[in-house]
């Protein structure tokens, strides 16, 4: 509360003339509700003043307005008004009945002629006003007979329209109700709307209900902002956010309102040039919202009522360009806006005073509102009954596609059965053929191992058989020499000659017959016999167990075994010149194919001998190194030699069938890919690593018990 006491004399005299010389609001028994617009004096300074400045001003001046639209004014408005009061009751109630204001102060006279000033507005929070009330309502005491002269200093960023009215309290409590019950309808109204197209959003999503929704919130934001219930009930005390909502909702709800019509009418497709247009009242829309945000509040209303105009002409005409293009949904759209744009222009009519202000006029843009939200509610309905309509025809035309195309399906089914057929008998015979060139491969790859095993045998073979035959001879004539010299040594022993003489004759016989040597000669022939025969029973032990003939069952190995047997056969195949380097280690029997096993060693070890000999041909250098060893549970064998090598394309191809990099006849290209198919029978790996011109090596890991549960 503050408080002015005006001592001076002459000023005393200045509010008493002055009081005397305006017109005065004359309350009687009678009057309800006075609009005191005709009875006031208004004073518009260029700058803020005080209130002993404005008390002693002679710049008031009469308005004949009965509701005063005083328009922006960057300055506080000063307002004056004498108070006769010809009734029994002294107690009034003054209302200005506009609740967006953001200033608004009532300087009222005590019996001492000291003015005390109340303060309300949307600066204050909404608790300090004496009455819980969006309007904001001063109480004015003034006994019968008498007069009273008051100031009202009102300020706000917004446009002052200043419907201010002096009733007795029964009256303007009764007209206030009145009011409320309108704004209820309109809030439920909103409501329901609200509450309705948002369920539809969810149900549909379809991104024009959520503009849709989101203007409607805004919409029904600002309206019963501008009646003051918002400042009342959700944010009583954020002052600093009230100034600005109104602002801020109607920009807010007009930037959802043009692309909720963007969307709705397909405007950049049914009316690009004005598309563009809607484009910048949105640009200028978000300008208005940065403005207020930041505090220029006044720039930013001035600029929101620019942009809303343009957006409810500009709406007008796009829905009518639309419509003229056939898009039925657009005459709800047309003729939404429409209601709204004449609701807006009989509440401006009121606000200039060409219309009176009553309940019809002061409420026509809520009831605009909800008539324009209703429409466009039926909009929306609409264009989901023409999706309706146009998908049953969609589906109707698809479903005689789909009986088209089942008649079509049935004949191609016929004649595709008849093919199916056909093409299947050629199969059948493709893959016998395919069966017997892969049985004729596969033995062609058996004939050239049992070539190789052949060749290998026959010359370990060969060696101590020759042997054995070239010591036959000179030991069949030993023999029949030994005989001869037992039958004359028997003639000369049955001989009637003395002992001494036969003594002598077989003597000189044995030495003429040199039989010191032939026992000798015959002690070694037979002794070259054993070998040859003890070297020939050697390699068919090698050559059982190399072949095992039990290689299709599995059967307890022993590796190192496996691979002794292997070389023996290959042994041919390795010249003199190559160096075989063996580093068994110990292995347990290892459960595996055996036989089949051995044919892989043997693969590998011909093809170390061809690379080697075809780096070194038949000169020294050559390596070909055996290793066994067992890693964990799994038997490991490495076979490396240092020929030739291969490339890494070779390298990654080696495992395929029918490749090979031998000359044309040297080789059938499956040794390899029989040898990987027989590993990973085994459950286990063959890996190779080579280099040009540096060797390679075969590196085998099979685990020492077989997992027969893999396999199956």
């Amino acid at each position: 509360m503050h408080k002015f006491i005006l001592k001076p004399f002459f000023l005393i005299c200045l509010v008493f003339w002055c009081a005397g010389s305006f017109a005065q609001v004359v309350i009687t028994d009678s009057t309800a509700n006075l609009f005191i617009g005709k009875s006031i004096y208004i004073l518009q300074p260029q700058t803020e003043l005080s209130f002993n400045q404005v008390a002693q001003s002679k710049d008031f001046k009469k308005y004949n307005a009965k509701i005063p639209n005083l328009g922006l004014a960057a300055n506080s408005v000063w307002i004056k008004f004498t108070v006769h009061n010809q009734t029994e009751n002294p107690r009034l109630l003054l209302d200005v009945a506009y609740p967006i204001l953001d200033e608004v102060e009532l300087f009222s006279p005590d019996s001492s002629l000291a003015y005390t000033s109340q303060l309300f507005g949307e600066i204050r929070p909404f608790k300090e006003r004496t009455y819980d009330h969006p309007n904001y309502i001063f109480n004015i005491n003034v006994a019968r007979n008498t007069e009273k002269t008051y100031y009202l200093r009102i300020k706000s960023a917004e446009q002052l329209i200043l419907p201010i009215s002096i009733s007795h309290p029964a009256s303007l409590w009764q007209a206030l109700n009145h009011e409320s019950v309108l704004s209820g309808l309109f809030v439920g109204a909103f409501v329901i709307m609200f509450l309705y197209n948002l369920f539809v959003f969810f149900s549909v999503k379809d991104v024009s209900y959520l503009y849709y929704v989101v203007y409607v919130a805004c919409v029904g934001l600002t309206q019963i902002g501008i009646k003051g219930f918002t400042f009342q009930y959700l944010w009583s005390n954020s002052p600093a956010f009230e100034v600005k909502s109104v602002v801020l909702f109607a920009c807010v709800g007009a930037i959802a309102a043009i692309l909720f019509t963007q969307t709705f009418l397909s405007t950049p497709m049914r009316a690009p040039r004005f598309n563009k247009v809607l484009i910048f009242i949105n640009v200028l829309l978000a300008l208005s919202i940065i403005l207020t945000v930041i505090g220029k509040i006044q720039v930013g209303f001035q600029l929101m009522q620019m942009s809303t105009t343009l957006f409810a002409f500009s709406l007008i005409i796009v829905s009518a360009i639309v419509l003229a293009g056939g898009y039925r949904p657009a005459r709800f759209v047309l003729l939404s806006w429409s209601v709204l744009l004449i609701g807006a222009i009989i509440f401006a009519l009121k606000d200039i005073g060409v219309l009176p202000y009553n309940t019809f006029t002061s409420n026509v843009m809520q009831g605009a509102s909800v008539i324009e939200m209703a429409l466009l509610s039926f909009a929306l309905a609409d264009r989901i009954n023409i999706f309706k309509r146009e998908k049953e025809a969609s589906q109707a035309q698809a479903l005689s596609i789909a009986k088209e195309n089942e008649r079509i399906i049935r004949e191609q089914n016929v004649m595709l059965e008849v093919k199916v057929t056909e093409r299947t008998q050629e199969l059948n015979q493709s893959l016998v053929d395919l069966k017997q060139a892969q049985s004729q491969l596969v033995e062609a790859e058996k004939m050239a191992s049992l070539g190789q095993l052949t060749a290998g045998i026959a010359h370990e073979i060969n060696n101590p058989i020759n042997f054995v035959s070239a010591n036959v001879n000179p030991l069949k004539r030993d023999v029949e020499i030994l005989l001869d010299t037992i039958n004359t040594v028997e003639n000369i022993g049955l001989s009637d000659l003395s002992a001494e003489e036969k003594q002598k004759q077989i003597a000189d016989y044995k030495e003429e017959q040199d039989f010191d040597y032939l026992l000798i000669e015959i002690d070694h022939l037979l002794k070259g016999i054993h070998e040859g025969a003890t070297r020939t029973a050697e390699i068919v032990k090698g050559l059982r167990i190399f072949s095992r003939l039990d290689e299709d069952d599995l059967k307890l190995a022993d590796l190192n075994e496996g691979l002794e047997s292997t070389m023996i056969i290959a042994n041919n195949l390795l010249s003199s010149k190559i160096k075989v380097i063996k580093l068994y280690g110990q292995l347990p029997l290892v459960e595996c194919f055996a036989g089949k096993l051995n044919q892989v060693f043997l693969n590998i070890i011909s093809n170390a001998a061809y690379a080697i000999t075809k780096k070194f041909d038949q000169n020294d250098g050559g390596e070909l190194t055996l290793q066994t060893l067992l890693d964990g549970d799994e038997a490991v064998i490495r076979i490396k030699d240092n020929g030739i090598g291969m490339s890494e394309e070779t390298r990654r191809k080696i495992f395929e069938p029918f490749y090979t990099t031998k000359d044309v006849g040297e080789g059938t290209g499956l040794g390899m890919s029989i040898a990987y198919n027989t590993i990973k029978r085994h459950n286990g790996k063959l890996i190779v690593e080579s280099a040009p011109g540096e060797g390679a090596e075969f590196i085998i890991r099979i685990p020492v018990n077989f997992d027969r549960s893999a396999v199956e």
